[in-house]
């Protein structure tokens, strides 16, 4: 059976591990008990928090995966797998249910929903072909309404075409709603093969209440214009995902440059649609003068992507978008794989001009650049006010760094940069790592800053590595200071949540 490898040469050597239904309810009554709240699965007006272990075992099923949802408000917390009621499939070893998360109001009822990507779900005899639910929620919770929705690839699913071995569909999801209210997802496929070209990677657009499907999309393909980029082997076009109301990004971190192998690219794209399919704007990689650094062998530029909704001083409105590119194998003169993070400005227009460029050795950022810091691994952000003007304080962006060693016993521990997006990257900047803001002890392979996720409520760390008694998800505040404490912290055991865990918190929304 074909299982994961790495994205990028030069990517961070992972040590530790990779990375109840009831009877429907009238749409009617969900929609009047649903509150609109960002992530309220269960319409009650308080924010909730999914959690994935998609390396745990069900049952006697070993890396079958499963969801964790912690209700807010102390409502108590329910458990998701495929041997739940109403989600489709059951459990199978490898499947790695979980292992990427999103959350939208898919049916626009007012209750937030769940998609959920197994990218190792076997289709028929085509192993690790890959799959994506959407769990709908409702007055009664997640799960408690109408039953969930599968997206696989085949004849006669939603997706069409063919599931193959390897395909990886759900490896990475971004949902949201559209400047014009329509719910869109977008789902990666990394390991499609377009035709003989193994691995070049593509994606499935997914929008509207009628979920209306666009896919697989492919580099060099018409698509309403022209996507950016040929498809060659080991792009894994689709691979990484952001997006905001007006565009999306697509990160292809297995790009070939000319000669230059794993330089990585991104293509960004409008939800406008044209011709039914959303529309192609540009593409970014470090071959192009409008770009800074130089294309490298293992750069990965584009391995992780963030993006946020940009209002420059004196706009009346909020039609552009700041696009932050992980590139962590980014070297700094003689320093391998140090990482640097770019960020871009995307315009109405669908134009871009460089905005910032961060590394450890940027000046007063915290920190040294270091070989093997793979600073940019990955990446999240937020614009707490998006009506506004965008400052330092409003749009911030963490970035993960994982490969980051504070002593000689604690290699690969790593840690989370916290800058404005606005300004200088150094003016507001915070540092946290185990034992420094994190809670738990400092310990080899804890690789922090590998599970982010960013929303209006703060900045979720998850820590699904290392001594499993420091495995757990913390929420901490986007204005955090250097070593500062979570405001809220889940863990196996907390909260309703179950006891025990093999990779909590590698995924969280």
């Amino acid at each position: 059976m074909r299982r994961r490898t790495a994205l990028t040469a030069g990517a961070l050597v992972l040590t530790a591990s990779a990375l109840g239904a009831g009877p429907a309810t009238p749409a009617a009554a969900v929609a009047a008990a649903c509150s609109g709240v960002e992530s309220d699965f269960n319409g009650d007006g308080i924010r909730d928090t999914a959690i994935a272990d998609p390396e745990a075992t069900v049952g006697t099923v070993p890396r079958a995966g499963k969801v964790h949802i912690v209700y807010g408000g102390d409502k108590g917390a329910l458990e998701l797998s495929q041997e739940t009621a109403g989600i489709p499939g059951g459990a199978e070893r490898d499947d790695q249910y979980g292992f990427a998360l999103a959350v939208y109001d898919a049916d626009a009822d007012g209750c937030a929903d769940l998609a959920v990507g197994a990218p190792y779900e076997d289709i028929s005899t085509n192993a690790d072909a890959g799959m994506v639910h959407i769990v709908y929620g409702s007055a009664a919770g997640l799960n408690g309404g109408k039953a969930a929705k599968e997206h696989i690839q085949g004849e006669g699913t939603t997706i069409g075409g063919a599931a193959e071995p390897g395909d990886w569909l759900g490896y990475a999801l971004a949902a949201g709603k559209t400047s014009t209210g329509s719910p869109y997802l977008v789902a990666g496929v990394p390991g499609e093969s377009i035709g003989t070209v193994e691995d070049a990677g593509g994606f499935v657009y997914i929008h509207g209440t009628a979920q209306t499907v666009v896919g697989v999309i492919s580099q060099n393909v018409e698509t309403g214009g022209a996507v950016p980029g040929d498809a060659e082997i080991d792009d894994r076009f689709g691979a990484s995902l952001a997006t905001t109301p007006t565009h999306f990004a697509v990160g292809t971190p297995g790009e070939a440059l000319g000669t230059v192998t794993f330089a990585g690219g991104v293509a960004v794209f409008s939800h406008t649609l044209s011709s039914g399919h959303p529309k192609p704007l540009f593409g970014l990689g470090q071959d192009q003068d409008a770009v800074a650094g130089a294309e490298e062998a293992g750069d990965g530029f584009g391995t992780a992507l963030a993006m946020v909704p940009y209002r420059p001083s004196g706009a009346t409105s909020t039609t552009e978008s700041l696009l932050a590119v992980g590139v962590p194998g980014e070297d700094l003169s003689t320093t391998v794989d140090a990482g640097a993070v770019q960020v871009f400005r995307v315009t109405a227009a669908g134009s871009f001009t460089s905005h910032m460029w961060i590394e450890q050795n940027t000046a007063d950022v915290e920190q040294a650049g270091d070989a093997g810091d793979f600073f940019g691994q990955r990446l999240a952000a937020v614009n707490t006010a998006p009506g506004s003007t965008s400052s330092g304080t409003n749009t911030r962006l963490a970035i993960g760094v994982p490969g980051e060693e504070s002593a000689e016993e604690h290699q690969e521990k790593g840690g989370v940069h916290i800058v404005p997006l606005v300004g200088a990257p150094g003016a507001s900047d915070a540092w946290i790592d185990p034992g420094w803001g994190i809670p738990g002890e400092p310990a080899p392979v804890q690789l922090a800053g590998m599970s982010l996720a960013g929303s209006t409520a703060g900045l979720y760390v998850g820590m699904p590595y290392g001594p499993a008694v420091d495995h757990g998800v913390h929420l901490f505040p986007w204005g955090t200071a250097n070593g500062g404490a979570p405001t809220k912290t889940f863990k196996p055991g907390w909260d309703g949540i179950p006891a025990g865990d093999t990779a909590f918190g590698a995924a969280v929304r």
